[in-house]
């Protein structure tokens, strides 16, 4: 559920402090300095996803520091990652200082000092999470802060608009969901940083299976699609179709096997359970475009055709949950 926070009901008088708690709540701890004499009205909307939190915010004009005396009173470990959407901001951290037009994209750590300055109303979206959940090297992540990143071409171009993406339906996500596209957005700017830095790690194996848990969630979210297909999968998880295919060597399939035998087990469930609906119907509603392929596929991997199979069951409900437990996953050929 969105949080909102905003100081439009409030006398410009009052809009200072309660900005300057709002957003140190909303971010980090934030020394703030804003530029105009009557502040305009200010809003920031935050959602969550796993430990990645999304938050947008609008503003008038403003400096904000992360300042020694803060640093060391939270001691806190968060990575900033900032899309500038309207107006542009100056940033300083690690000796360097640069400008982020809309478009740009830039990171800030919040372990070491930084400062940033907007001199016209703006409009930004920031994730921020843990230090640690961001698996690159220090000295890497030291080398990429307070840089503009542009959102619009190359691999930045890739990141910049998952993230965007990401924060428009961060609100509609249920909580397994949202984990697992934070987690596929954090991939992929440890991509980009070790790309920048010319250094490319082997992938742990870990992170491999996590990856293809998370694409084949994707594929049975979506085999009612009869478009579905690799291209389109890898496209939706920013990754090449060879990247694709070697992630299901993993489990000793390709990727069309893959999906055609979660179709045919959803298509085996209803037909079994909902005798009334017609063959066809089925196979189309779990992305079978011809019928005859679909009988074709369903008697080479039970062994029956699905009209017999609906008819007459074939399998009772003992045999087929003990074949389940002995072959998880597996078609099953009724005896």
């Amino acid at each position: 559920m969105s949080v909102v926070l905003s100081t439009a009901s409030l006398p410009a008088t009052d809009r200072a402090e309660r900005w300057h708690d709002a957003v140190s709540r909303a971010f980090v701890p934030l020394d703030m300095r804003l530029l105009e004499d009557d502040p305009s009205p200010g809003r920031i909307v935050s959602d969550r996803l796993g430990s990645l939190r999304v938050t947008h915010v609008q503003a008038g004009p403003q400096v904000v520091t992360r300042s020694r005396r803060l640093i060391a009173r939270d001691g806190e470990e968060i990575l900033i990652l900032t899309l500038q959407q309207r107006g542009s901001a100056i940033k300083e951290q690690d000796g360097r200082q640069a400008q982020i037009q809309p478009g740009d994209f830039s990171l800030s750590d919040s372990s070491r000092l930084f400062r940033k300055q907007v001199r016209d109303p703006f409009s930004f979206t920031s994730f921020h999470f843990p230090r640690q959940d961001l698996r690159v090297r220090d000295e890497d992540l030291r080398a990429v802060t307070a840089t503009a990143f542009s959102g619009r071409d190359g691999s930045a171009a890739l990141v910049a608009t998952y993230f965007a993406r990401l924060a428009r339906e961060a609100a509609g996500f249920d909580a397994v969901v949202g984990r697992q596209f934070a987690a596929t957005a954090l991939d992929l700017l440890a991509l980009l940083i070790e790309e920048r830095r010319g250094r490319f790690v082997s992938r742990a194996p870990e992170t491999a299976a996590a990856t293809l848990v998370r694409v084949q969630d994707h594929i049975r979210r979506h085999l009612s699609d009869s478009g579905l297909s690799p291209a389109g999968i890898a496209a939706a998880h920013f990754m090449s179709v060879r990247y694709l295919h070697k992630l299901f060597e993993l489990e000793g399939v390709t990727v069309g096997e893959w999906i055609r035998t979660q179709r045919l087990e959803r298509c085996r469930r209803e037909l079994l359970r909902s005798p009334g609906h017609g063959v066809a119907t089925v196979a189309r509603r779990w992305g079978f475009v011809s019928p005859s392929h679909f009988s074709r596929a369903f008697r080479a991997a039970y062994g029956v055709t699905p009209r017999e199979w609906q008819r007459h069951g074939l399998c009772g409900e003992g045999q087929r949950e003990t074949a389940e437990r002995e072959r998880p996953g597996r078609a099953m050929r009724c005896p």
